[in-house]
């Protein structure tokens, strides 16, 4: 069989079923989706890249309003594939669920060929690797999302399964690290057990200077032009986006880390992640004893981007930003549970304990898969039933002339005309020093001749005590536990 980036490729079978279950597991969460609420995405954040990329294929611009070129958008290489889809005039939905079906399929093919080549004791004519991944709900819900998430999933366990498995092509490597880069700047951290591998790797001290230079000169060739881009943009090195959320979750960074350590558990093990807990441990372990010291540094990377995140972000939106970092953790403890399914030895216990395990596994990812369904269906409801149609009663009932000031500006960006300040600081970096200084805020959007203000009442209390509401939703937001989204008059 071919090879690809030291992958042996499944055969046509392996490749065409795994494709078609794909297709199948998003199907059934945008069908439920559209059944209980509608067609639409789990997250604001959604329509900013779908705004960024419409403008860019529409008007030839890098901006999320036009004529005011901004780097709002924390992935660039998302935006582009995005922007194809209005070219093709598939956008906003048909394109950018079809890329989620190809991502992940991409992603259950690699998950397949990874624990293929890593273990010898994994020889199912059934691929029930690509199976798991195509199935586990974080993954699906990432390819119905609209975000780049997924995409960084991928680049991800590519790079670390390049890694454990000894594979050589350092440019290849330091051009996929470089690459990740314009999907999320976190991208950045794998050049730690990229380096950690070339060190551990056999060869002359003239063969790893030049086997360095080749992962700088990938990595180099596309993380320069990332960092001028921003530059050219907004001036700093990386998107606004990226200092806005530190500046804006100040409060989360100063709670007790073993209460954002326990949420981020919480989070991380809500399906088989749990099952496969004591077999990324057990893997570890044997990785030690082995001195497989390439293993070793994907998980020490993994290990610190989950604590990088919950030292700096909160754990919500079901952990989305710690998801890029489950694909290798499952196919460290899918490869942990074949290798144990393989041992001859322990009799009764062993098959007993074998089979409940893998039963575990596979029940953990059904059942979840099912859940996740209807988790998707209530977090799209909330977006269009409160984002989505407060941004479409704003462009038909606000005066054109009106300016309005808003935190969730995605459906807004896509939906509305209007001129609008960000709160985030996405597109109106200015406000990121004062992001939670509510008195602040209120003296900037004086200044700012703000005519309305859009926003959950809880998120700015102190603003909104005082306001009058113009519009309220009637969507699922209480239902949820939350509140409706609010248009108030400015005073």
């Amino acid at each position: 069989m071919p090879e690809f980036m030291h992958f042996i490729l499944p055969n046509r079978r392996t490749i065409w079923l795994l494709g078609a279950a794909s297709l199948f597991s998003v199907s059934v969460y945008l069908i439920l989706s559209a059944s209980l609420y509608q067609v639409g995405y789990p997250l604001d954040d959604s329509w900013i890249h779908l705004t960024y990329a419409r403008n860019l294929a529409l008007y030839g611009e890098w901006a999320f309003i036009p004529g005011k070129p901004s780097a709002g958008s924390t992935s660039p290489l998302w935006t582009v594939l995005l922007s194809i889809g209005f070219l093709l005039r598939l956008g906003p939905y048909i394109w950018t669920y079809f890329m989620g079906v190809v991502i992940l399929w991409g992603l259950g093919l690699l998950g397949e060929m990874s624990v293929r080549k890593y273990s010898s004791a994994y020889q199912a004519s059934i691929p029930w690797v690509g199976l798991f991944f195509i199935l586990e709900w974080h993954l699906v819900w990432l390819a119905a999302s609209g975000m780049e998430t997924l995409l960084f999933a991928l680049l991800v366990t590519l790079v670390l399964s390049m890694v454990m498995n000894g594979s050589r092509q350092f440019l290849t490597l330091g051009l996929l690290a470089g690459l990740s880069v314009w999907v999320r700047p976190d991208g950045l951290t794998l050049l730690g057990p990229i380096f950690v591998h070339l060190i551990i790797t056999k060869g002359s001290g003239k063969k790893r200077w030049k086997d360095f230079n080749l992962i700088l000169l990938g990595f180099t060739a596309l993380f320069i032009p990332y960092i001028l881009f921003n530059l050219i943009l907004a001036g700093s090195p990386f998107p606004n986006t990226f200092y806005a959320k530190q500046a804006e979750y100040v409060a989360w960074q100063a709670r007790p880390f073993i209460n954002r350590f326990g949420e981020l558990s919480l989070q991380y093990l809500a399906g088989p992640s749990l099952a496969l807990l004591p077999g990324v441990v057990g893997w570890f372990v044997i990785s030690y004893r082995k001195h497989d010291w390439s293993t070793i540094a994907g998980m020490v990377w993994l290990t610190g981007y989950l604590l990088m995140y919950v030292n700096r972000l909160p754990v919500y939106q079901h952990g989305r930003y710690l998801m890029p970092t489950m694909p290798i953790f499952f196919v460290w403890g899918l490869v942990a549970l074949f290798e144990f399914l393989n041992i001859k030895k322990g009799g009764r216990y062993h098959r007993l304990a074998s089979t409940g395990w893998s039963y575990l596994t596979g029940v953990l990812c059904l059942v979840f898969w099912i859940v996740g369904a209807s988790v998707y269906s209530k977090d799209v409801g909330l977006i269009e039933t409160e984002m989505v149609v407060t941004a479409k009663w704003a462009a038909n009932n606000i005066p054109a002339d009106g300016v309005i000031a808003a935190h969730d500006i995605g459906a807004l960006g896509y939906f509305d005309t209007h001129e609008l300040i960000d709160l985030a600081g996405l597109i109106t970096p200015e406000v990121i020093p004062i992001i939670r200084n509510e008195e602040k805020l209120a003296e900037y959007l004086d200044d700012k001749n703000t005519d309305y203000l859009i926003a959950f009442p809880d998120f700015y209390p102190v603003l909104s005590a005082q306001l009058q509401p113009a519009f309220v939703t009637d969507g699922i937001g209480r239902e949820l536990g939350g509140e409706n989204m609010t248009i108030f008059h400015w005073r």
